[in-house]
């Protein structure tokens, strides 16, 4: 991400389009077509409701994970492209909601609901994404 390369292609005759395929060591493959009266636009064959055919490659989101007014965990991964899925340890009743950006990226918050009162009170937010995969422990 934020990285630029030059596709070199010789051109032979009256082409007017070109297709280059993309394989990414994470995430959906990806198509770059040029046509000469327009710009190079990627389109991805995995698409989220968040994104859009322009964002093809991976970035990390910023995990953070706090405790809210009424004492449940809430786990936040920002910023990342394309969103994360946020699981919890131990399994629960939790709500998500995603955020989604211009520029490609997805905030992703979860907000554990569920507790038991046999189990530990430390709660895990388990992330994962084509970027890598992270956990916090938070105790509320």
């Amino acid at each position: 991400v934020g990285n630029s390369s030059v596709l070199t292609c010789f051109l032979k005759g009256n082409i007017t389009m070109l297709t280059w395929t993309i394989t990414p060591k994470a995430g959906g493959l990806c198509t770059l077509v040029y046509r000469r009266t327009r710009t190079a636009h990627p389109s991805c064959s995995k698409l989220t409701p968040c994104m859009s055919p322009c964002w093809c490659f991976a970035a990390p989101p910023r995990l953070s994970l706090s405790c809210d007014e009424q004492g449940s965990p809430v786990c936040e991964a920002a910023a990342g492209k394309p969103p994360a899925q946020l699981s919890w340890v131990p399994e629960g009743s939790s709500t998500a909601e995603e955020k989604c950006y211009d520029n490609g990226t997805v905030t992703v918050l979860s907000k554990f609901t569920a507790c038991s009162t046999n189990v530990t009170n430390v709660t895990t937010c388990m992330v994962s994404h084509p970027a890598g995969n992270w956990s916090q422990s938070i105790s509320c």
